[in-house]
């Protein structure tokens, strides 16, 4: 061992232990080692979840000081790839940066005019969630086209698909609300029979999986599995960010993975949307050369694109308007540790879910609380895990939850808004469905009034607006600990007993 690599393997070793004893309050909530929650201290909704590992990698990759994406963003790209069984990711800053990019690529002139997203083209998305899914849309002159949510799934209505369409859709864009898929089997069959693209919002939903028939699966064009998973040989189970033409991810602190900053954008099988994206991603160029790397082509000189004289330089000639959306290599090299967790806190957020939904089960007369999309009932059994009864069309959704959302029912004692009050004064973290109802926010109210046809409903929006008016949800995330949940059970009960009493 050189002199170099025995005082990094000292600075390891250091950060190693300094961060045992400085962050025990992020570890998993299952780790022995996680420093005790007690009664006063603040439960979040949300949060990182890590351990020395994360911190090591950031600083060996710090000391490295590479410090735009490079070996340990490739390496992560490759295996978050893998994991999901796409044909490419690709890292980017945020999880508002990856829709950008996925929506303004649909755009590119290398895609077939028929199917190019020009201005004043439609695209389907749903009326409740998150805006920065909605808001590329409108940012690529496109006209967002809103439908409603069934309020038990958190996502889309699809009844009224049909009358959403028109010559000018191109494109249907959805989240998967809250780590539940949303209806794919309708969505994809809708895709298919009009030949639009789909984008899958990921971001709060990594780790899902949804099974579908085999003999549907395939009529959609999926064959097999994702990467790891089997099922029943009757069925094709795949993980959720697999099934549109590109899906997008978000590692933001509160997702299922963290880079503090940073989001993916996963190419399912196209490799043309590969290279526009990843053109979008990176200043617009059309050279695909990683940083500090040239002539990948072996014809940097050789090329003639646009009105450039022959043989201008490849690594500046720019065939889309675009940005620059990377992460830092650091950041990466965070998100593979994080990614070795990923099974585990895809498990932990399960339980979590299931601990709420048993501990509240007896409060079922004065809250509405989320199913799967497919399910139509669950059977509560304290001696095993939930038990949904699911529909008709033999598909399941497997939620890896981001939140558990619960809906107060119409009563005379008490209201949402008293809830989240009540939740607030005990440090228990909650937040609302998002935006709620977005075409009822500021920016949409406006954009309305200075271009009416800057976008269209189609549908009454009576979920979305019960979503709004009466929806919250509590944290599910690993750094959850048993005796956190259990005591948000114990306020929620007290904060009924004690309304109860008052009427």
């Amino acid at each position: 061992m050189n002199r170099r690599e025995e005082i990094k393997e000292k600075i390891i070793a250091l950060t190693k232990e300094y961060s045992s004893l400085v962050h025990k309050d992020f570890l998993a909530g299952n780790n022995q080692n996680k420093k005790t929650w007690e009664v006063g201290m603040s439960i979040p909704y949300a949060g990182r979840v890590f351990d020395s590992n994360e911190v090591s990698a950031a600083i060996s990759s710090t000391l490295d000081f590479w410090l735009t994406l490079g070996e340990e963003g490739q390496l992560m790209e490759k295996e978050l790839s893998d994991f999901l069984g796409v044909y490419k990711t690709l890292l980017v800053n945020s999880g508002s940066s990856a829709n950008l990019i996925a929506i303004s690529a649909l755009t590119s002139h290398k895609l077939p005019l028929q199917r190019r997203l020009l201005k004043d083209d439609e695209v389907i998305t749903v009326s409740a969630g998150f805006p920065t899914t909605v808001a590329p849309i409108i940012q690529n002159g496109a006209v967002p086209v809103f439908l409603d949510i069934d309020p038990l799934t958190g996502n889309i209505n699809t009844n009224d698909l049909e009358k959403a369409f028109s010559e000018k859709t191109k494109a249907v864009v959805l989240a998967h609300a809250l780590g539940n898929p949303f209806n794919l089997l309708d969505i994809l069959r809708f895709c298919k029979k009009h030949d639009l693209w789909l984008i899958e919002d990921n971001c709060d939903a990594l780790g899902c999986t949804y099974t579908m028939p085999k003999n549907l699966a395939q009529e959609l064009g999926f064959y097999k599995n994702s990467p790891g998973l089997t099922c029943d040989s009757n069925y094709i189970k795949r993980w959720t960010g697999t099934w549109g033409d590109i899906s997008t991810q978000s590692f933001y602190p509160p997702h299922h993975l963290t880079m503090g900053e940073g989001g993916a954008v996963n190419i399912t099988s196209k490799p043309l949307l590969k290279s526009i994206a990843e053109s979008i991603r990176d200043w617009g160029r059309d050279c695909w050369c990683p940083s500090g790397v040239d002539d990948t082509c072996k014809k940097r000189f050789d090329w003639q694109l646009g009105d450039l004289p022959a043989g201008y330089d490849h690594k500046y000639t720019y065939s889309h308007l675009g940005y620059n959306l990377k992460p830092l290599d650091i950041q990466a090299a965070i998100g593979r540790e994080q990614l070795k967790k990923l099974p585990q806190f895809i498990n932990q957020r399960k339980d979590n879910w299931n601990r709420l939904r048993y501990g509240l089960a007896d409060l079922d007369n004065l809250f509405d609380f989320s199913l799967p999309t497919h399910s139509i009932g669950l059977n509560l059994n304290k001696n095993e895990n939930e038990n949904f009864v699911w529909d008709e069309t033999g598909c399941e959704s497997d939620c890896s939850w981001f939140g558990f959302m619960l809906r107060v029912k119409e009563n005379n004692y008490f209201t949402r808004t008293d809830l989240a009050r009540y939740l607030d004064k005990h440090k228990i973290g909650n937040r609302m469905l998002f935006g709620g109802n977005l075409i009822k926010q500021p920016a949409f109210v406006e954009l309305k009034k200075t271009n009416p046809n800057s976008f269209r409903v189609v549908g009454s929006m009576s979920g979305a607006n019960n979503v709004m008016n009466t929806a919250l949800f509590l944290g599910t995330y690993p750094g959850l600990t048993k005796e956190m949940i259990d005591y948000e059970i114990k306020i929620i009960h007290q904060f009924v007993e004690k309304n109860l009493k008052k009427k």
